[in-house]
C-alpha cells in the first residue's frame, strides 16, 4: 500500500476518537472564560478606573517586554493561517460525502481554532488599552504576517504537522506563562492573569496534540517515528518565523523579536531542548520495539539530540543591544 494510503487509513481510524478527544481536551462555548471576562467592562460605570488602572501598571513594564508581548500577540492573531493549513491535511474533508456529514478532522480543527481565536482578541484589546504601543504599525505587521503565510516543513502529512503542533502548543504555553509571571512581579495583576488563563488554554491543546501523535505511534511506529525525526532534524520553526515590520522584508523582524525573548527568558534555546525531551518520554520512543532499521536510526537520533543541542546552546551568546521596533517606540523606553 502507498505511504499516502496508509496515512490516510491511520488518520481514519484515530477520527474515530476525535469526538473523544474534543470532549476531554476543549470546552464548550457556553462554559469557557472569553476576552470580555478578564477586561474592563465599558458598559459598567467604573470603566474609565479599569482602563486608568492598565496605563498605570503598564508603565512598570520594560521595553523588552513589550515586544516580546506584541510579537505573542501578532503571532497569535495570525491564526486563519494556522487553520487553513491544518485544514489542508491528508485526512481532514472540510466537507463529508454526503449533506450534513461532518468529518470529525475538520470538526476538531474548527473547534481548536474557535478556542485560539480568543487569545488574540485579549492580547490585541489589552495592548490598545495599554497605550504603550503604536497599534497601527502592529496592525501592519499582523496584516503581513497573514499575508506572507509560513512553511513549517510538514506538506500535508498529519504525521509531521502533529508533531509540530505537539512541539508548539507547549512553546506557546511557556512563552505566554512567563510573560505572565514577568507581569504579576511588576504588580500587573490583570495582565498576570491573563497571560497565565491563556497559557491554561494551550496547555490543553499540547495534551491534545501529543496524545494524537501516542495514537499514531501505536497503529503506524515506524513511518510517526520518521516523520518525528524528520521535523527535529530541519528544526521547529516558530509560527512567527516570517515577522517584519512595514518598509522590511520578510522575516526581518523575528531574529529581534527572538533575542528580545531570549534576554527576559521568555523562551530560550533550552526551553526547546527541554520540550524534546518531555516528547521523547511521553511518547515512551526508547521503548518502541518491531521498528523498521531506519526507524531504529531514526528513534537514536532523537534520543542523542538534547545531549547534543546542549552542548551547541552552551557556545550561543545572546545580543545585548535592544533593537528599536515601530511596535513599540523609542520615547516608550523606560
Amino acid at each position: 500500500m502507498a505511504l499516502d494510503n496508509i496515512r490516510l487509513e491511520v488518520m481514519n481510524t484515530v477520527e474515530k476518537q476525535v469526538d473523544d478527544f474534543i470532549e476531554k481536551y476543549l470546552i464548550p462555548v457556553e462554559d469557557i472564560w472569553q476576552p470580555t471576562d478578564l477586561l474592563p467592562n465599558l458598559q459598567g460605570e467604573n470603566y474609565m478606573d479599569q482602563i486608568t488602572q492598565i496605563r498605570e501598571e503598564a508603565k512598570e513594564l520594560e521595553y523588552d517586554f513589550w515586544v516580546v508581548l506584541v510579537a505573542d500577540m501578532v503571532t497569535e492573531e495570525a491564526l486563519p493561517t494556522y487553520e487553513s493549513w491544518l485544514m489542508d491535511m491528508e485526512g481532514v474533508e472540510q466537507h463529508g460525502k454526503m449533506r450534513g456529514e461532518e468529518n470529525a478532522w475538520s470538526k476538531w480543527v474548527r473547534h481548536w481554532t474557535g478556542e485560539e481565536n480568543r487569545h488574540g482578541d485579549t492580547l490585541n484589546k489589552y495592548l490598545y488599552l495599554s497605550g504603550r504601543v503604536n497599534m497601527r504599525e502592529i496592525e501592519k505587521t499582523t496584516q503581513y504576517l497573514i499575508n506572507d503565510g509560513f512553511d513549517i516543513g510538514t506538506g500535508r502529512d498529519p504525521y509531521k504537522n502533529f508533531v509540530y503542533t505537539s512541539f508548539q502548543e507547549l512553546a506557546t504555553n511557556i512563552s505566554h506563562k512567563r510573560v505572565g509571571q514577568l507581569a504579576k512581579k511588576k504588580g500587573n495583576k490583570m495582565l498576570g492573569k491573563m497571560c497565565n488563563i491563556i497559557a491554561g488554554d494551550e496547555m490543553r491543546h499540547y495534551m491534545a496534540y501529543r496524545e494524537f501523535v501516542k495514537t499514531i505511534f501505536e497503529h503506524d511506529p515506524s513511518e510517526m517515528m520518521l516523520a518525528f525525526h524528520d521535523m527535529m532534524k530541519k528544526k521547529i520553526v516558530m509560527p512567527a518565523q516570517f515577522l517584519r515590520e512595514s518598509g522590511q522584508g520578510i522575516a526581518e523582524a523575528f531574529e529581534n523579536f527572538s533575542n528580545a525573548a531570549q534576554r527576559l527568558g521568555v523562551y530560550t534555546t533550552y526551553d526547546y531542548i527541554e520540550i524534546l525531551e518531555k516528547l521523547n518520554g511521553y511518547w515512551e520512543i526508547d521503548k518502541m520495539r518491531s521498528l523498521t532499521d531506519e526507524a531504529e536510526k531514526a528513534r537514536d537520533y532523537l534520543m542523542k539530540l538534547p545531549d547534543r543541542m546542549r552542548r551547541i546552546a552552551g557556545r550561543m551568546a545572546i545580543p545585548e543591544d535592544q533593537y528599536t521596533f515601530k511596535w513599540v517606540e523609542a520615547n516608550g523606553r523606560l
